[in-house]
């Protein structure tokens, strides 16, 4: 199977590194507007290089293309390839707006094409522990949830041409960082949110962005669990994501990829053995990546739907729309 990667920047030395381990895959072709990035990438995995990616699916029509651009662009770049019969696997978020998404779900009706987003926390040991022990109600139901994203962004983070900018990042905290514990809620809470509250702030950075370093958001899922989220890029460092999970019977907690089981008598276990870090990127991100390209193209070769394509990945694009029209700000 031959894929091919749009952009070249942080994220996708994760993409390119998974790709490259995977021996039924073969990666035949990178782009990036800055030739630099792109010939760098294709030197160092043995590809072709691009700087206009539509020439680069025109030429090389690779059978699945990963789109690990800025957000604005993910829309677009994904209708292309799929108007070109390849399947696509992008990056989160995967639309910045309503419209985008729209689109994106149209154009996945309309080619036929397997598509995916990358939520890769849902595959972290934590998180798939976590979800077995619910659907068993192991610990009685669930009654509420909570989770806290604190970690560190400052002036320099921002000092590129998207980053921190509404037109080009779609949002702050929230669209960027916080949107893969949105994804995990939704999920570990089996339902689609139903109302929500949002307060959001600009605390460390004013005059140097202009969307949210700061949010506090309640959630009412479609089954009546409520959750609660505070998030943050003005913490002092990069934690781990936290989350709580109340059942009758005890809390499940969440940090990173570790799971642990806190009885009502106050007894703590830990439920995950050691789990070995995969990503080549910031431990913080999490290190499901190459287990959700392993499913991905396992789902590509067994012809069976992936289960995060642009109608279920999308609903975090959801979330935060409305977290922000809660807020007054969309």
């Amino acid at each position: 199977m031959r894929a091919a990667v749009i952009g070249c920047g942080n994220i996708s030395r994760v993409h390119l590194s998974a790709l490259d381990a995977m021996e039924d895959v073969t990666l035949v072709a990178v782009a990036d507007c800055v030739a630099a990035r792109a010939e760098k990438a294709a030197q160092k995995y043995g590809c072709r290089a691009y700087t206009d990616y539509i020439t680069m699916l025109d030429e090389e029509r690779p059978d699945t293309v990963h789109i690990c651009t800025p957000h604005h662009l993910h829309v677009d770049m994904a209708c292309e390839a799929l108007r070109r019969g390849c399947n696509v696997l992008c990056e989160k978020p995967c639309a910045i707006s309503a419209d985008g998404l729209a689109r994106l779900r149209q154009a996945q009706k309309e080619s036929g094409k397997q598509c995916g987003v990358c939520f890769q926390n849902r595959y972290n040991a934590g998180v798939q522990l976590a979800g077995k022990l619910l659907a068993a109600s192991a610990y009685g139901s669930l009654q509420a949830a909570a989770a806290h994203v604190l970690w560190c962004r400052g002036a320099d983070y921002y000092s590129d041409e998207w980053h921190g900018k509404k037109s080009t990042e779609g949002g702050g905290v929230l669209v960027n960082q916080s949107i893969h514990t949105v994804d995990l809620l939704r999920y570990l809470i089996g339902a689609d949110m139903q109302s929500c509250t949002a307060h959001i702030s600009n605390d460390h950075l004013q005059g140097v962005i202009d969307v949210e370093d700061t949010a506090l958001v309640r959630m009412v899922y479609a089954n009546g669990i409520t959750a609660q989220m505070d998030a943050t890029v003005a913490f002092s460092c990069n934690a781990n994501v936290q989350m709580d999970l109340f059942c009758e019977k005890g809390t499940l907690h969440l940090s990173g990829a570790e799971l642990y089981a806190f009885s009502a008598d106050g007894q703590v276990e830990k439920l995950t053995g050691k789990v070995q870090n995969a990503t080549v990127g910031k431990d913080y991100w999490g290190g499901g990546h190459p287990a959700l390209f392993r499913d991905f193209y396992t789902c590509l070769r067994e012809g069976k739907p992936f289960s995060i394509d642009f109608f279920e990945g999308g609903k975090a694009t959801e979330d935060f729309l409305r977290f922000y029209a809660a807020a007054g700000t969309n």
